[in-house]
């Protein structure tokens, strides 16, 4: 794929925003990268594969900065990838065999719930905004719990080329209790392991974009460190206000491209 220099700064822009999303939400930016890709002309299954490019290098990015700080817990994390790894590879998989149309039309409602799920997450998090830590007999019998989690999160991180945070943190808040923070820091340190693993199977498949993924990773990098600093500072319920809307306008495009994809 060739990338004329207004491309290459419009993807290094993208990446930039969507790492830094990845940062301060605990959520990948794939539900803003492949849409953007589909409307550059890439089918949208290797529009999610090039979307979990730069998925891997921003959630590394935060994560490295998430342990430094001291708020990286590897045994949660291992936990939700513990399933989240094969569910992945399994997601990459079915998205080779699906028509675009079709994906188009799942990747649609994926942002209709996307939505649902970032109200759901702001509720909770406002529920348990006074715990400020979960115990380590908490974390120590909810083994199975971050597994399962794990699981969703990683078919739809193969199926669709997003990273699953979005998933993980408001099911981690309802289902195990865990804080906010402590959330986004399971779900980016999960999304290491849980995006190499689809990327992988995309690779197989032959559907990687690797130098528009680059360029996204790139700028998702820098992105990613600015908002994993501010994880515990920037008003996030006016960033997610927008992104709604955004979301909204994404999914009538993706919904639009699945009927078109139908009628031609």
């Amino acid at each position: 794929m060739h990338i004329e220099p207004v491309t290459l700064g419009l993807l290094l822009l993208l990446g930039g925003f969507t790492g830094f999303l990845s940062g301060i939400l605990g959520v990948s930016g794939g539900f803003l990268m492949v849409p953007a890709l589909t409307l550059m002309g890439v089918p949208v299954v290797k529009a999610a594969a090039t979307s979990l490019v730069s998925i891997f290098l921003s959630v590394s990015s935060a994560s490295i900065r998430t342990w430094l700080r001291g708020d990286f817990n590897f045994r949660a994390s291992w936990q939700l990838a513990l399933l989240g790894i094969p569910a992945a590879q399994l997601g990459a998989f079915l998205a080779g065999l699906l028509p675009d149309s079709l994906l188009s039309g799942g990747y649609a409602i994926m942002l209709l719930v996307t939505i649902y799920l970032m109200n759901l997450r702001q509720s909770l998090s406002e529920k348990f905004k006074a715990e400020e830590s979960v115990s380590d007999e908490v974390e120590s019998g909810k083994g199975w719990e971050f597994a399962k989690i794990g699981l969703a999160a990683g078919l739809m991180s193969g199926l669709f080329g997003i990273g699953g945070g979005i998933v993980i943190v408001p099911m981690e808040i309802i289902f195990i209790g865990v804080p906010l923070p402590l959330a986004v820091s399971h779900s980016l340190g999960a999304m290491v392991a849980i995006s190499a693993s689809g990327l992988t199977q995309h690779a197989l498949n032959a559907h990687v974009l690797w130098l528009p993924g680059f360029c996204l990773g790139a700028g998702g990098i820098l992105g990613s460190q600015i908002g994993s600093r501010l994880l515990h500072k920037w008003p996030a319920n006016v960033l997610n206000k927008f992104l709604q809307v955004l979301l909204l306008a994404l999914a009538v495009y993706m919904t639009g491209r699945c009927f078109w994809g139908y009628l031609v």
